[in-house]
């Protein structure tokens, strides 16, 4: 008979393949899926259903990719959206975390500046550009402070959420065994509230994300939202949905590598993973 050892051996092996075929299944239907977006994309240009000037051949796109990243026009672009982005979100983040912690526990900040934070969250970020261009003027500060402005609430609202959430029991017997101060928000609330943060991060991204594309439209500059602006005034449309698809690609590489590892650090942290 078996041993136990061998058992745990094969069941590991069963389980570590098991696993692998479902991910190779899962990229394999994404790549399926994009696929087929290409051909439906290449169909309706081939058939001229619309004007090519507002709707171009895929290679056309393939093209202004190339071109702009063979005269280094696309990577600066990039370089210079993301540096703006990270001192943005690098803000938004400094922030909105203590914030939100303190919003959560806060019973007086809650109903003041948690009041206010809910009603900030329901103004889109376009809404602070003129606020911007009047206060800072046609700079890169203003841009800086849409992308905050844009990204600050949904971290702090987020995070203040999470706290809500964790069980007063908890707090109360840190409390007990010594957690006061700022002992307690650094190793009890901080910790407990990660899964409430990360999801704050996430959001807290993809706000600054569009934040910035909405601020880098402010002026002539280097960055892909101005990309897309200089497609739109030559009238080159490939150029604009190259810039799309640019932004699209940062977008799920920072999703997949980043905030996709990060959840499942947690996941197997709080228990959360289904893994063995």
């Amino acid at each position: 008979m078996p041993s136990e050892l061998e058992e745990r051996t094969e069941s590991a092996r069963v389980s570590f393949f098991t696993k692998g075929y479902y991910v190779w299944r899962g990229r394999a239907v994404r790549l399926a899926f994009f696929a087929m977006l290409l051909i439906v994309w290449q169909v309706v240009a081939s058939l001229e259903l619309c004007n090519e000037v507002i709707f171009p051949h895929p290679k056309e796109v393939a093209d202004a990719l190339v071109l702009g990243m063979q005269d280094w026009t696309l990577p600066q672009a990039i370089l210079a959206s993301m540096q703006r982005l990270c001192v943005g979100y690098g803000i938004s983040l400094l922030i909105g975390i203590p914030l939100g912690l303190l919003l959560g526990r806060k019973r007086v900040l809650d109903d003041t500046l948690g009041s206010l934070a809910v009603g900030l969250q329901a103004l889109p970020s376009i809404c602070w550009l003129p606020m911007a261009v009047l206060w800072f003027g046609l700079s890169e500060s203003a841009m800086q402070f849409v992308i905050i402005m844009g990204s600050l609430m949904s971290i702090t609202l987020s995070v203040r959420d999470g706290v809500k959430t964790i069980p007063t029991l908890y707090l109360r017997a840190a409390g007990i065994l010594g957690a006061t101060g700022w002992r307690f928000y650094w190793y009890v609330l901080f910790p407990a509230s990660l899964p409430a943060i990360l999801t704050g991060a996430k959001l807290g991204w993809s706000f600054a994300w569009r934040s910035l594309m909405a601020a880098e439209l402010l002026y002539v500059t280097t960055g892909i939202g101005s990309t897309l602006m200089m497609g739109r005034e030559l009238h080159d449309m490939a150029l604009v949905v190259a810039a799309m698809i640019l932004i699209i690609t940062i977008g799920l590489l920072t999703d997949r590598l980043i905030f996709r590892f990060g959840e499942n650090v947690i996941h197997r942290r709080w228990g959360y993973s289904t893994d063995n």
